[in-house]
């Protein structure tokens, strides 16, 4: 006698085929076999997007390099070493200032919020882009010039205002 329980019934019947999907007219794709139905290629992503994306998280984390809050080091990969050694410099003058007698050098660089970015392509491989930054007590601007490298894209210059 054998014992079938509900698991192994359910595996040794059949399951009745579903019957296949039809496209019906006035929908968005058209069927197979229509001379429509080549699909468009893949869209490249859209490069100043892109620029304005990275442009955005470099310019906040310049700015928290500024006010303390992150280390230089991990914008190195982004930086480059002369972009990088000037924002090090910068933020080691203003934690100086801001250390000093002055009531309103504690306040620099307080809740940075990156509010718009602007990108402008120069070349194939160059990107220049400006950004406003509002703080706790006053708004910046930032201009900076992107670069296409082997691997990806490297901020060549960064002035910060």
């Amino acid at each position: 006698m054998n014992a079938v329980t509900g698991i192994r019934s359910a595996a040794a019947t059949p399951v009745p085929h579903a019957p296949a999907l039809r496209v019906v007219s006035g929908t968005a794709n058209p069927p197979a076999n229509h001379p429509t139905a080549a699909r468009p290629p893949l869209r490249v992503v859209d490069e100043a997007r892109e620029i304005c994306a990275i442009s955005r998280s470099t310019v906040q984390a310049a700015i928290e390099v500024l006010a303390g809050t992150r280390p230089a080091q991990q914008l190195s990969r982004r930086l480059d070493p002369r972009c990088l050694a000037a924002l090090q410099h910068r933020a080691a003058l203003t934690r100086r200032v801001a250390s000093g007698t002055s009531p309103t050098a504690g306040r620099l660089h307080r809740n940075p919020s990156v509010r718009s970015v602007r990108a402008c392509r120069v070349s194939d491989d160059v990107y220049e882009a400006s950004a406003v930054v509002v703080e706790e007590s006053r708004v910046r601007a930032v201009a900076l010039r992107l670069e296409r490298g082997t691997a990806a894209w490297r901020v060549t210059v960064l002035e910060i205002g």
